[in-house]
């Protein structure tokens, strides 16, 4: 399958009109090629003071494995709902039901020009706070990161998680900040699939996360 040289942006051409889409930018490819798919959109729309989702699924097939192309400037707040709403969908289906498709983001990898795929098919969101129990990670604006009472630059996470004290193994879950936006989040995303932990007794769950 062959792919824009450089994917900035979606066109997408319905009734006449021309819609944009700008997509998130990395400096890697994690997945380069998605067969068999279908195209689900999220359009960046405002009313008023409001910033409103707008989502186009009418080439979906439920057998198929999905590619989510996002606007960046959707809040996460405005945009997870959309897709918890699409996951569960899929999870549901009985009679169609693929268990080898899987669900996608797409992003544009700035150094490769290339349009790129993040796998996301195993993540359950939650959208509240995690409970006071759990060990958890808060990814904040502009580039910061909470870790208990502490503010850190997201620089600084894989040598704080490497040289951590701990007397038990820890599991270490992710929140994210319902402000942040889509384009923030994937870059998030990104760091934390590359995020390697040589620290004995820290377990990383990747498949549990909190937005509030």
């Amino acid at each position: 399958m062959k792919y824009l040289s450089l994917a900035v942006f979606f066109v997408l051409f319905s009734c006449g009109n021309k819609e944009d889409i700008l997509l998130p930018k990395a400096a890697v490819t994690v997945v380069a090629d998605v067969q068999d798919h279908s195209p689900i959109y999220m359009f960046f729309r405002t009313k008023e003071k409001d910033t409103l989702v707008e989502v186009n699924k009418k080439n979906e097939i439920i057998s198929t494995n999905w590619i989510f192309n996002i606007d960046k400037r959707l809040p996460l707040h405005v945009v997870l709902p959309e897709i918890i709403k699409l996951q569960e969908k899929k999870r549901n289906e009985k009679e169609h039901k693929n268990e080898a498709a899987q669900n996608y983001y797409s992003y544009a990898d700035s150094i490769g020009k290339n349009l790129a795929f993040l796998p996301f098919t195993n993540v359950h969101y939650e959208l509240e706070k995690p409970p006071s129990f759990l060990s958890f990670i808060c990814f904040k604006k502009n580039g910061l990161v909470k870790l208990n009472e502490d503010v850190y630059s997201i620089s600084e996470l894989p040598n704080y998680l490497n040289n951590l004290f701990i007397e038990h193994e820890s599991e270490i879950i992710f929140s994210f900040d319902s402000n942040l936006s889509y384009g923030e989040y994937i870059q998030y995303k990104i760091l934390i699939n590359n995020l390697v932990i040589t620290k004995k007794g820290i377990k990383i769950n990747r498949s549990r996360e909190f937005i509030f």
